[in-house]
């Protein structure tokens, strides 16, 4: 899952900064380019060469200093579950809207999306607050978790995908002109992707494995399940921009550069970065 809910330390930030300045800066080059930063310090230069960006809201700065000439800012919400460290996440451990921790990152719990309270502070507190701040729309994380805990717990989670659908179309319903770009999502798209305007296919080709703790490829099955959905979105949607996100070491350009061809090569629209998603990372160049 994309969501950081503790940015990991991996070092990467100054390279991914060089690169950019040494490869990104191609006039020339106007294919349309996306990322994620997460992190608190993003700079202002490279971020306007994106056209998209993904960013934590609720760093304290300006985000107009981010932003290029027609860009897009979207700010990052988890619907499947919550930080502690949000301010809201008190008041649904109250209502008992939270269920277990995510074992990849315990300092986040899982979210019953049928809660009401949950529902509420999306629609009432979360999204207005990031709306406020003046970006263009939202990134929604982690409505995979539906999916999985309904399969693990078919009795006891019933409908935990429609409840994700549902929060979808109420958010497209209460702020009908703002941007919606969903990650993966899959058991809820036919419901979703004629509200959305972007779909993000993450670990497309490959992925950070949290039990060899190491990057590593995905098979081309597991590319082509993927892509299935990707496309099949876009059928029921043919407005629909389909991006992707891998995850791989910046300092193997070569590799880097393959993941960038192949992703381009089948009409997506890549980026690729480190699992930390801390700093933004130019594609190399070539």
């Amino acid at each position: 899952m994309m969501g950081r809910r503790t940015l990991l330390a991996m070092g990467a930030g100054a390279l991914g900064t060089a690169l950019f300045q040494r490869d990104g800066g191609d006039a020339a080059d106007r294919r349309w380019r996306w990322g994620v930063d997460y992190g608190a310090a993003t700079d202002p230069v490279l971020a306007r060469r994106f056209d998209l960006l993904v960013l934590e809201p609720h760093h304290a700065r300006p985000i107009a200093p981010l932003r290029g000439p027609g860009s897009k800012l979207l700010g990052y919400v988890s619907l499947g579950e919550v930080e502690k460290s949000r301010p809201y996440f008190a008041t649904l451990v109250r209502d008992g809207a939270l269920l277990a921790p995510n074992p990849h990152w315990p300092d986040a719990r899982h979210v019953d999306l049928r809660h009401p309270a949950w529902r509420a502070t999306l629609l009432d507190r979360v999204v207005p607050e990031i709306l406020a701040m003046a970006y263009d729309g939202l990134f929604l994380d982690t409505l995979d978790n539906a999916e999985a805990m309904e399969h693990a717990d078919p009795v006891g989670h019933k409908g935990m995908v429609a409840a994700g659908a549902a929060l979808v179309a109420a958010l497209r319903a209460r702020f009908p002109n703002i941007l919606l770009m969903l990650n993966r999502g899959y058991a809820a798209l036919p419901e979703v992707a004629p509200r959305i305007d972007y779909l993000l296919g993450e670990s497309m080709a490959s992925r950070w494995s949290f039990a060899a703790k190491r990057y590593e490829m995905l098979s081309d099955s597991d590319w082509g399940w993927q892509a299935e959905r990707l496309r099949g979105a876009k059928t029921r949607n043919p407005a629909l921009r389909l991006t992707t996100l891998d995850y791989w070491d910046p300092a193997d350009r070569r590799t880097v550069a393959t993941l960038y061809a192949r992703e381009r090569a089948a009409g997506f629209d890549p980026y690729v970065a480190t699992l930390a998603l801390d700093h933004l990372i130019a594609e190399p160049a070539g």
